[in-house]
């Protein structure tokens, strides 16, 4: 029961961006260059969503997550992207101005 009501409303659990990123997290700006160069989340890798295809072979499969970009949106299909290609620790950290602060 607990999985089908997780699959319609999500995942409530609240998640500690701090405590992932004091963990080893990275975290994965999918904004374009041209947003991610008028600011961005001190050590955050910007790889625009529409490269994440060719920048995956970069990245570990077991690494932790934490996706951003202007409003979550994006974020969202990049999660949703890397769990398709068997990434199991992915996190949508939404807008990167409202994780920044979630981080501070």
């Amino acid at each position: 029961m607990m999985q089908f009501l997780k699959k319609i409303f999500g995942n409530t659990t609240q998640i500690n961006f701090s405590d992932l990123l004091k963990e080893g997290a990275i975290i994965l700006d999918v904004r374009t260059a041209a947003e991610f160069k008028q600011g961005h989340i001190s050590g955050a890798i910007n790889v625009p969503l529409n490269e994440l295809e060719n920048y995956i072979l970069k990245l570990k499969k077991d690494q932790t997550i934490i996706t951003c970009c202007a409003s979550g949106m994006r974020s969202a299909s990049a999660v949703k992207f890397l769990k398709a290609n068997n990434f199991s620790q992915v996190h949508n950290g939404g807008g990167w101005n409202n994780l920044a602060k979630k981080l501070a």
